[in-house]
């Protein structure tokens, strides 16, 4: 059994590609169509305002109309996850909307569902060697965003397949003792205060203290720790375990914007830990993307994680409308157009996305798995035009400049991965 594998991160799509492609196109087409199962994120929902705008938004409230899915589709896409950040963005119509429009058109996707069980559920993708599962999650969201789960008696709630975590700051003695005296004179832990004063709840465990809702603990040093959703871990399991004994190999896509401090190369701590107990419990890859630039690369036990893939289309600044709450947090006027918009947030391109290079290159990671190994990773280099104009910036193209690929081998170093960097692509080295 040998089956060909090719992963690309966020696809903010808001354009139609043109009828006859664009330079680079078919190149791009052609390295897709080479392999057996082919993944994209989808960053964005899908319908005609068939939602109410949400009152948060994943950044941008994203949306774009359903024929996009056809591009997607021309590109050679036959995988799909659908749980990150914007799945929320137009309410539970939007996202059930969105699930009905793929469904039209018959596209493979997991990670949203009508119900958490549905949102949670493996998708199965039948290939010529081997039948291949994905199941689709993702740790930053809005609450509300959340599927639900169908009891006896009621029904359940359309929305996305979470991975929540718990943050703990550890600090020193006298940072401790600075909440200790900045909860004294704000009073912003007297709600759960004056329930423990009357019975109603236990007391602050020793060496820990909330702080609203930040959770502080007395250390010998300061570091941030982050621990994932025991019952969202379970979860996955449960369903990574259930796609084992249904399918040759097993995907899991993580959508994650979560970091170490400011450094948003590095993943949080509860992402990796997230990510070992998929392997552990049976996935061949985890495939991560969400802060729309590259991570590192772990080869773990016989598994692998990628990170994050970076941007694969990021056209987030043609999306066609904005709601109220978009022009309003901006103190403009809800008669703003969307070009005027963008222009304010970027103050005409000086500030944000437009001139960060690094959201505008990524890569398309390729391999193979045959009799359960994985083997020849390739990282393909991509290109996503930050300097043409915003009507054109945004498309991918495969590209020959390496500055991406060393990225990858700098962030990839803490893993202990090895990544050679030949004829203007990365290989994994392997055991």
């Amino acid at each position: 059994m040998k089956t060909s594998f090719i992963a690309t991160g966020d696809s903010f799509i808001t354009r139609h590609i043109p009828q006859a492609g664009y330079e680079g196109f078919a190149d791009l087409c052609g390295l897709i169509a080479r392999h057996d199962v082919r993944f994209a994120n989808l960053e964005t929902t899908f319908h005609r305002q068939e939602g109410y705008p949400a009152a948060a938004s994943g950044g941008t409230w994203a949306y774009t109309d359903p024929t996009m899915l056809d591009d997607m589709l021309r590109c050679g896409f036959n995988l799909f996850n659908t749980a990150n950040n914007h799945s929320g963005d137009f309410g539970q119509t939007g996202c059930a909307a969105t699930i009905r429009h793929l469904n039209e058109r018959g596209m493979l996707f997991a990670g949203t569902g009508m119900t958490l069980q549905e949102a949670a559920r493996p998708v199965y993708l039948e290939t010529p060697e081997a039948r291949v599962a994905m199941i689709g999650i993702t740790s930053t969201f809005d609450p509300a965003a959340a599927a639900g789960g169908h009891s006896g008696e009621m029904i359940g709630r359309p929305g996305l397949n979470p991975l929540r975590f718990k943050t703990i700051h550890h600090v020193t003695k006298e940072h401790f003792e600075m909440v200790h005296e900045l909860a004294r004179v704000t009073l912003v832990n007297w709600p759960i205060e004056h329930k423990i004063s009357c019975g109603y709840a236990p007391p602050f465990p020793e060496g820990r203290m909330p702080f609203g809702k930040m959770m502080f603990e007395l250390d010998q040093r300061e570091f941030i720790e982050t621990r994932p959703h025991p019952e969202d871990v379970a979860r996955t399991v449960r369903d990574i375990k259930e796609a084992r004994r249904q399918a040759d190999v097993v995907l899991v896509s993580l959508h994650a914007h979560e970091m170490v401090g400011k450094s948003v190369e590095t993943p949080a701590q509860f992402l990796e830990t997230f990510a070992h107990a998929c392997i552990d419990a049976g996935a061949d890859v985890v495939i991560g993307h969400g802060p729309h630039l590259v991570r590192g690369i772990e080869r773990y036990k016989d598994g692998l994680i990628f990170y994050s893939l970076g941007n694969f289309i990021f056209e987030t600044e043609t999306v066609a409308l904005q709601p109220y709450d978009a022009f309003k947090d901006f103190g403009l006027s809800v008669d703003t157009q969307v070009g005027a918009y963008m222009d304010n947030r970027s103050r005409c391109n000086t500030i944000g996305f437009p001139v960060m290079p690094e959201i505008w290159r990524a890569v398309a990671a390729g391999w193979t798995i045959e009799g359960g190994r994985i083997k020849d990773v390739v990282l393909h280099p991509l290109d996503l035009g930050m300097d043409l104009p915003r009507g054109r910036r945004g498309v991918p193209r495969l590209t020959k400049n390496e500055a991406v690929l060393e990225d990858i081998v700098r962030l990839s170093n803490p893993y202990g991965t090895q990544i050679k960097i030949e004829n203007g692509v990365g290989r994994i080295v392997l055991d």
